[in-house]
């Protein structure tokens, strides 16, 4: 089969390398599934400049989400079969004609989902009900910020929270995305190249506060997130975007210290708190809650509650360009890499 190696850390232009290799083979709680297309992710990103704790070493294959049919079966598997078609996460492998994943990380999908789509629900949907169904447990008609709110998680936390009524801030970084964000409901979107979105904030809400702070990104704006919430607020970090690889060492030691320095006398005496959260950490360690997930994902996008949006789809000989896409900040919603 042919597989997609990152090589060299560094720029996409020299990162990659198709190469031949044997298929991998399914262990007795697994799947292969004969690849259609995968996703790509900001974690990729960071991989690629060798700042993802936890890839494997190079020559390394990537990819955490794909969508295709199921080639084979462990022994062990239930509730699933060969030919049945799949979104799931592969937990790196995924940029390859076939890759394994746990049964329990894989959801069986219809045949009429786009393979964008699918790959949507398999990581950032899922993160996101995730984020807002179990960590913080949005209520209906609560104050919810969601930082790069027009890209693939924050989008789906959107939908999540417009569904329970609650009045979204979203932050994003051009008027093209403010658009796209008012466009599905955000009552909210803020452009923070033009505008200081705690400001912004802070004078529509008042001292009352946020209940919810949603961030991918780290840096300042997690403490400025913070300083947002009110009695019984909670900000869920699960991204570290801010600590952009192209950085000198100075600028990403700025970036560490300006995430703030916290304890737990003034989480107490404030009623309000931060989680972390890694969504392949928990894939790994306790598929049996990503398998719920995946399931009341598809359920939810049946229903039209999720609705993710696939800004680009590239062949795999355009995996340079994909990447370079991603890292740029235009997207918005899932990138997807078909074979």
């Amino acid at each position: 089969m042919k597989a997609a190696y990152l090589v060299k850390y560094g720029p996409a232009t020299t990162a990659f390398q198709i190469r031949e290799v044997e298929r991998p083979v399914p262990k007795s709680n697994q799947i292969l599934i004969k690849v259609q297309a995968f996703g790509l992710n900001f974690a990729d990103i960071a991989a690629r400049y060798g700042k993802y704790r936890g890839a494997p070493p190079l020559p390394a294959l990537l990819g955490y989400d794909v969508v295709g049919t199921i080639e084979k079966c462990g022994a062990n598997v239930k509730n699933l079969n060969v030919g049945d078609r799949v979104a799931a996460l592969t937990l790196f492998g995924g940029y390859a004609e076939y890759a394994v994943a746990e049964q329990g990380v894989a959801g069986k999908i219809s045949k009429s989902i786009a393979p964008g789509v699918a790959v949507a629900l398999a990581t950032q949907s899922c993160a996101a009900h995730y984020l807002a169904n179990r960590l913080t447990n949005i209520q209906e008609n609560e104050k919810v910020l969601i930082h790069a709110a027009a890209g693939g998680v924050g989008i789906a936390l959107a939908q999540l929270a417009l569904h329970k009524n609650c009045t979204v801030f979203g932050t994003c970084s051009s008027q093209k995305k403010v658009e796209y964000l008012r466009g599905i409901g955000v009552q909210h979107p803020i452009n923070h190249r033009e505008k200081d979105f705690s400001e912004t904030i802070r004078a529509l809400v008042g001292t009352r506060g946020l209940d919810v702070v949603f961030n991918p990104i780290g840096g300042k704006s997690l403490k400025q997130g913070y300083r947002l919430l009110g009695a019984g607020g909670r900000l869920v970090s699960y991204g570290v975007s801010s600590l952009n690889s192209k950085k000198t060492i100075f600028g990403r030691l700025k970036d560490l210290w300006q995430f703030g320095v916290y304890h737990p006398v003034q989480f107490l005496s404030s009623s309000k708190g931060i989680i972390g959260m890694n969504m392949l950490k928990i894939a790994e360690e306790k598929p049996e809650k990503i398998s719920k997930i995946m399931q009341e994902v598809i359920q939810l996008q049946q229903e039209g509650i999720l609705r993710p949006h696939v800004d680009a789809e590239y062949s795999i000989d355009r995996l340079v360009e994909a990447h370079r896409f991603l890292e740029s900040r235009k997207s918005m919603g899932k990138i997807v890499v078909k074979w």
